[in-house]
């Protein structure tokens, strides 16, 4: 007989559970990736663990693949590493038909700007460039790129080319944090050193839209040095005036601060310190604030907890570009390349 799975469910009373659990995470990242069947192009083929990521997407159906370079030298390489290309698209930007649309387009975008077309011409035979350009005229849904060039080649040409989404002030990151029993959110760890508080407002509400976005319920903590109203002075102040932006824009998101690290992680110091909080001793959504703290906290955690930091994913671009770290194994390039496919196709 056929089971009704329906009431199967209700009868077992099954609900997702309001955290997420790295194993959760991880299984939800394939799940979600595949149902979004973006097209990602990466541009660096010329490294092995770009090759070697591609195919195990490839096995496990996750994404559309557009890989950059001269075909017969990657099918080569992939053949002496015992891989498999085949489904993986194959441009190669020194001689596609799309360069000289492209040339026009940069100059169209940066012309203004004191580009000429002899440098347009160069930099659009940049892979990174030439990838950036494909997602700004639809060849592609999004790009993941890093694994051997700097953030700035990465960054760069997606904020002059790509370009924010209306009415987002600043183009940010979030490194997702897989700790033992659940998944936390941290912003800005990679982009803006020093960001304002209008900024850092925009930059908790982007970080609470990708939480939500891949499963993590967010609560957001606006962190400090510290709570509440026991302290005084201006990068206090600018957590504050933050925290009261961010709440105006967004009401209906739980967002409290200034708060500590270990009020808002550990209810037991919430209780003393912030003992009627919604998010404080249980936030998901951890804002720090300026990019010398946020960098070293998540590098901290990552070693000193052995928490897997995934990202830095961007947010608050047209279209989603993500860097890679140029010690990136292909365990992350892997992850990577399914967060920009779930951002790109808009799954949650």
């Amino acid at each position: 007989e056929h089971v009704d799975a329906a009431v199967l469910r209700e009868r077992l009373h099954v609900h997702r559970s309001a955290v997420r659990t790295p194993v959760m995470f991880a299984y939800e990242l394939f799940e979600r990736a595949a149902a979004a069947d973006a097209r990602i192009v990466l541009p660096e083929g010329e490294d092995d663990r770009i090759l070697r990521a591609a195919a195990s997407l490839l096995a496990r159906g996750a994404a559309r693949l557009i890989v950059l370079g001269e075909e017969s030298a990657l099918q080569a390489r992939a053949a002496r590493m015992g891989i498999g290309l085949d489904g993986v698209q194959v441009v190669d930007p020194a001689t596609s038909p799309w360069r000289e649309a492209f040339v026009a387009e940069l100059m169209r975008l940066r012309g203004p700007k004191g580009l000429t077309p002899e440098a347009a011409a160069d930099q659009v035979a940049d892979p990174t460039v030439f990838g950036t350009m494909m997602v700004q005229q639809g060849f592609a849904d999004g790009m993941v790129s890093g694994a051997a060039h700097t953030t700035a080649h990465t960054i760069r040409p997606a904020l002059q080319i790509i370009r924010a989404k209306p009415g987002v002030s600043v183009v940010s990151s979030v490194f997702f944090m897989a700790l033992a029993d659940r998944v936390l959110v941290y912003g800005d760890c990679a982009v803006n050193p020093d960001p304002s508080a209008e900024e850092l407002a925009d930059i908790a509400i982007s970080s609470a839209e990708t939480a939500a976005q891949f499963g993590v319920e967010p609560r957001v903590a606006m962190l400090s040095y510290s709570t509440g109203d026991s302290g005084a002075g201006a990068d206090v102040e600018k957590v504050r005036r933050a925290t009261e932006l961010a709440r105006e824009k967004r009401p209906d998101l739980p967002i409290e601060g200034p708060m500590q690290y270990d009020a808002a992680a550990d209810p037991l110091v919430a209780a003393a310190k912030l003992p009627r909080s919604a998010v404080a001793g249980r936030a998901t959504v951890y804002i720090f604030p300026d990019l010398n703290t946020g960098n070293n906290t998540y590098k901290a955690v990552q070693r000193s907890a052995g928490a897997v930091a995934v990202g830095p994913v961007l947010q608050g671009l047209n279209h989603p570009v993500n860097d890679l770290s140029r010690g990136a194994t292909v365990d992350d390039i892997v992850n990577t390349v399914l967060i920009t496919a779930i951002q790109a196709g808009g799954a949650a």
